[in-house]
Protein backbone atom coordinates (compact mmCIF):
# COMPACT_ATOMS: atom_id res chain seq x y z
CA UNK A 1 0.00 0.00 0.00
CA UNK A 2 1.24 3.76 -0.63
CA UNK A 3 0.16 6.87 0.95
CA UNK A 4 0.60 10.17 -0.16
CA UNK A 5 0.94 13.10 1.66
CA UNK A 6 0.52 16.50 0.82
CA UNK A 7 1.28 19.89 2.63
CA UNK A 8 1.19 23.59 1.22
CA UNK A 9 -2.23 24.59 0.63
CA UNK A 10 -3.60 28.00 1.71
CA UNK A 11 -5.04 31.29 0.98
CA UNK A 12 -2.81 33.88 -1.15
CA UNK A 13 -3.49 37.01 -3.42
CA UNK A 14 -3.85 36.92 -6.85
CA UNK A 15 -0.50 37.41 -8.50
CA UNK A 16 1.02 35.60 -5.40
CA UNK A 17 3.23 32.44 -5.01
CA UNK A 18 2.47 28.94 -3.39
CA UNK A 19 4.58 25.86 -3.36
CA UNK A 20 3.03 22.28 -2.95
CA UNK A 21 4.93 19.87 -1.54
CA UNK A 22 3.77 15.71 -1.74
CA UNK A 23 5.99 12.83 -0.59
CA UNK A 24 5.21 8.73 -1.44
CA UNK A 25 5.54 6.47 1.50
CA UNK A 26 5.17 2.36 1.76
CA UNK A 27 5.55 -0.51 -0.13
CA UNK A 28 7.18 1.10 -3.28
CA UNK A 29 9.54 -0.74 -5.76
CA UNK A 30 9.60 2.33 -8.33
CA UNK A 31 7.52 5.30 -9.21
CA UNK A 32 7.03 5.67 -12.72
CA UNK A 33 4.67 8.75 -12.36
CA UNK A 34 4.25 11.45 -9.99
CA UNK A 35 2.13 14.81 -10.32
CA UNK A 36 -0.47 17.19 -9.32
CA UNK A 37 -4.39 16.93 -10.26
CA UNK A 38 -6.99 19.81 -9.14
CA UNK A 39 -10.59 19.77 -9.08
CA UNK A 40 -12.44 22.88 -8.60
CA UNK A 41 -15.84 23.23 -6.85
CA UNK A 42 -18.53 22.69 -9.64
CA UNK A 43 -15.67 20.86 -12.24
CA UNK A 44 -14.09 17.90 -12.95
CA UNK A 45 -10.63 16.31 -11.94
CA UNK A 46 -7.98 18.20 -14.29
CA UNK A 47 -4.27 17.29 -14.89
CA UNK A 48 -2.07 20.15 -13.54
CA UNK A 49 1.28 18.64 -14.17
CA UNK A 50 3.13 15.21 -14.01
CA UNK A 51 6.83 14.26 -14.08
CA UNK A 52 7.24 10.41 -15.94
CA UNK A 53 10.20 9.28 -14.88
CA UNK A 54 13.36 11.26 -15.53
CA UNK A 55 11.92 11.72 -19.55
CA UNK A 56 9.11 13.75 -19.72
CA UNK A 57 7.11 16.60 -17.77
CA UNK A 58 3.19 17.40 -18.80
CA UNK A 59 1.68 20.92 -18.07
CA UNK A 60 -2.01 22.10 -18.67
CA UNK A 61 -1.90 24.82 -20.61
CA UNK A 62 -3.13 27.16 -17.66
CA UNK A 63 0.15 26.02 -15.83
CA UNK A 64 2.75 26.41 -18.64
CA UNK A 65 4.75 29.42 -17.66
CA UNK A 66 3.24 29.39 -14.13
CA UNK A 67 3.74 26.15 -12.75
CA UNK A 68 6.79 24.06 -12.32
CA UNK A 69 6.70 20.67 -11.18
CA UNK A 70 9.85 19.14 -9.33
CA UNK A 71 10.55 15.56 -8.18
CA UNK A 72 13.37 13.87 -6.70
CA UNK A 73 12.79 10.40 -7.22
CA UNK A 74 15.61 8.98 -4.37
CA UNK A 75 13.26 10.60 -1.98
CA UNK A 76 9.51 9.88 -3.00
CA UNK A 77 8.88 13.63 -3.55
CA UNK A 78 6.75 15.87 -6.19
CA UNK A 79 6.46 19.42 -5.74
CA UNK A 80 4.78 21.87 -7.43
CA UNK A 81 5.54 26.31 -7.71
CA UNK A 82 2.66 27.88 -8.46
CA UNK A 83 3.71 31.37 -9.52
CA UNK A 84 1.10 34.30 -10.76
CA UNK A 85 -1.91 32.82 -9.18
CA UNK A 86 -5.32 33.66 -9.83
CA UNK A 87 -8.83 33.27 -9.03
CA UNK A 88 -9.53 30.35 -11.51
CA UNK A 89 -6.90 28.28 -9.67
CA UNK A 90 -9.12 28.23 -6.80
CA UNK A 91 -9.05 24.25 -6.01
CA UNK A 92 -8.65 21.23 -4.21
CA UNK A 93 -4.84 19.94 -5.83
CA UNK A 94 -4.42 16.78 -5.19
CA UNK A 95 -1.04 14.42 -5.57
CA UNK A 96 -0.90 11.13 -7.30
CA UNK A 97 1.81 8.82 -7.99
CA UNK A 98 1.99 5.51 -9.99
CA UNK A 99 4.06 2.89 -10.30
CA UNK A 100 5.03 -1.04 -8.72
CA UNK A 101 4.72 -1.98 -5.30
CA UNK A 102 5.79 -5.61 -4.70
CA UNK A 103 5.31 -6.60 -8.48
CA UNK A 104 2.10 -5.20 -8.63
CA UNK A 105 1.30 -2.20 -9.94
CA UNK A 106 -0.32 0.62 -8.23
CA UNK A 107 -1.74 4.29 -8.37
CA UNK A 108 -2.68 6.70 -5.48
CA UNK A 109 -4.05 9.45 -4.42
CA UNK A 110 -3.09 11.65 -1.89
CA UNK A 111 -6.02 13.71 0.52
CA UNK A 112 -6.00 17.29 -1.41
CA UNK A 113 -4.80 20.56 0.03
CA UNK A 114 -7.02 23.47 -0.41
CA UNK A 115 -5.70 26.45 -2.41
CA UNK A 116 -7.40 29.26 -2.50
CA UNK A 117 -6.78 32.63 -4.42
CA UNK A 118 -8.57 35.49 -3.27
CA UNK A 119 -7.99 39.08 -2.41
Amino acid sequence: QVQLVESGGGLVQPGGSLKLSCVASGSIRVIWAMGWYRQAPGKQCELVARAIGDIRIDYADFAEGRFTISRDNAKNTVSLQMTSLKPEDTAVYYCRAEGDSRGTGFGSWGQGTQVTVSS
